[in-house]
């Protein structure tokens, strides 16, 4: 009997897989590096023969640490950063360096390189845009193709495939081109509501005429509940696994782990609508769910069936979260490494000074998180970071304070996007958080008192891994629809409430936010 799954997830740094039961129960979890290249300022890119072998070893140990044969593994699902890949004509990689490094065939998502052609793409005022808050990011994939095909013609003539990370994964997996609804729709302009998702004078507009041809793209995409497939010989093989193993389709990694913490709700659209999920790690994303379209500026999406059935879903986010307080560690920690002992070491010291000083405690550092832009809510790449109030203090010390002043200033962030989620529509008052912020009590912490929201953690070690699990469930048969697969995997929380006393704090904190966005609006405007 075939009652297991896989899960393997692709961040920027990693590919993790995990084995599953029918439960959802994580029964083992392996983990493997990948590389990064980093050539040019704003660019990074991953090499995606290295990313199927990191996978393929993570997947064959998570397996043996579970002691589950490969003939009880009904099928296996891939959840990857949106980060593009490009194939040639006969699906060798080809280089997206401009040194010509054949190995660096994949554009990072947070890889900026393309600034100058998401700006194109937003002066079209095109109606796709409509679901990408009316703003193009350079994380999307249409201003990264639009880079490839002005600065690397010649890579663009030899161009048979471009692939989502995700989408790459099945395709190498199974040898099928179909393309996964959530990819598209939410990354590649694609407007799955519309009787032909593909926009051909949008592309027009922005010279990617031949993209559909020239990328081996498919006019038609395959719901989440559906499998691309099994396992091709050669890919069975190599994960370990057997061409009995169906193939789910791919999913963006923060929808992934959007379904795991709210897949309970899967079959009760009504509660859904009042939840929220939060991904923090490398940077932030959060995920809402409606039954009607509910456009927002600023907002990625509405995305119809991006992840469920009949369901819009709509992204706020920030580019940077995570990576920001490694970056102040690197900055101002006189040497330190943004090790997890180094952030725990911290943390343990902005406790004991919050102790001591309450809610006084560095009062006087005011912190905007922009330093790799700003996704949502003003959807401005072009922003950056800003610190007020430094003194000449280098020791570790002043390290902690602006520290938890930059956690403080994620939090009203987060708040920042709520708010313009409610003027668009959405009515929201828990808040699911998952990820690696969840082993940060300050951020734990902030994200309910700074918002106002009960907050829940999943007892789950890996929503991003369970919701990709989840369609893996159903790929594999073991349920018919996500409606019975999220709340018979889902699994229990821990919550948290707001404190009402820290209220007037944080209240005065997001007045000084925003005044903050407004005065340095104020010093880019001067001639």
């Amino acid at each position: 009997m075939r009652n297991y799954v896989v899960a393997v997830d692709i961040g920027t740094g990693s590919a993790r897989a995990g084995v599953f039961d029918r439960r959802g129960k994580l029964l083992a979890r392996a983990d493997r590096t990948i590389a990064m290249n980093r050539p040019e300022e704003n660019h990074a890119e991953h090499d995606s023969e290295d990313i199927w072998a990191a996978v393929c070893g993570a997947v064959r140990s998570a397996r043996e640490k579970a002691a589950v044969p490969a003939e009880s593994i009904a099928a296996i699902g891939f959840d990857a950063t949106c980060s593009l890949v490009v194939r040639d004509r006969d699906g060798a990689p080809l280089s997206v360096n401009r040194q010509g490094e054949a190995r660096w065939d994949t554009i990072v998502w947070l890889d900026h390189r393309a600034l100058a052609e998401a700006d194109f793409c937003t002066a079209t005022k095109h109606p796709v845009l409509d679901h990408s808050g009316r703003v193009m990011s350079p994380e999307m994939e249409m201003p990264k193709l639009m880079w490839l095909k002005r600065n690397l013609p010649q890579q663009w003539e030899r161009a048979g495939y471009f692939f989502d990370l995700a989408d790459y994964m099945s395709w190498r997996s199974t040898g099928s081109t179909a393309r996964s609804r959530c990819t598209l729709t939410a990354k590649w302009n694609y407007l799955a509501h519309e009787r032909r998702g593909w926009q051909q004078d949008y592309l027009e507009q922005i010279g990617l005429e031949d993209l559909l041809e020239r990328g081996g793209l498919p006019e038609e995409t395959l719901p989440v509940e559906r499998a691309v497939g099994r396992l091709s010989a050669s890919a069975a093989e190599e994960l370990g696994l057997d061409t009995g193993c169906q193939v789910a389709p791919g999913l963006i990694d923060a929808y992934a782990g959007a379904l795991g913490v709210l897949g309970g709700f899967a079959d009760a659209p009504a509660k859904l609508e009042r939840q929220l999920a939060l991904i923090g790690g490398t940077s932030s994303c959060i995920v809402a769910f409606s039954k009607d379209m509910k456009p927002g500026f600023g907002m990625w999406g509405p995305y119809f069936e991006a992840v469920l059935p009949g369901l819009w879903l709509i992204e706020g986010g920030q580019s940077a979260t995570g990576a920001l307080l490694d970056h102040i560690v690197r900055l101002h920690g006189g040497g330190l490494p943004p090790t997890t002992e180094t952030h725990a070491k911290i943390i343990e010291r902005v406790q004991e000074m919050r102790a001591v000083h309450g809610a006084d405690f560095a009062q006087r550092l005011h912190v905007l998180p922009d330093f790799h832009g700003n996704r949502s809510p003003l959807a401005d790449p072009h922003a950056l970071g800003v610190i007020s109030g430094l003194p000449l203090d280098s020791s570790f010390d002043a390290l902690c304070r602006l520290y938890w002043r930059t956690c403080v200033a994620i939090a009203l962030g987060i708040r920042h996007i709520l708010e313009m989620m409610k003027e668009a529509g959405y009515e929201l008052d828990t808040l699911h958080v998952t990820g690696g912020h969840v082993r940060n009590p300050l951020l734990m912490e902030l994200y309910c008192d700074v918002t106002g929201c009960r907050v829940v953690a999943p007892q789950a070690p890996d929503a991003v891994l369970l919701g990709t699990a989840m369609t893996a469930a159903v790929a594999g048969e073991l349920y018919p629809d996500l409606a019975s697969a999220g709340p018979a995997m889902s699994s229990a929380g821990t919550e948290r409430l707001p404190d009402p006393a820290l209220r007037r704090i944080y209240d005065r904190d997001y007045r000084r936010f925003l005044a903050l966005y407004r005065y340095r609006e104020e010093l880019e405007a001067m001639e």
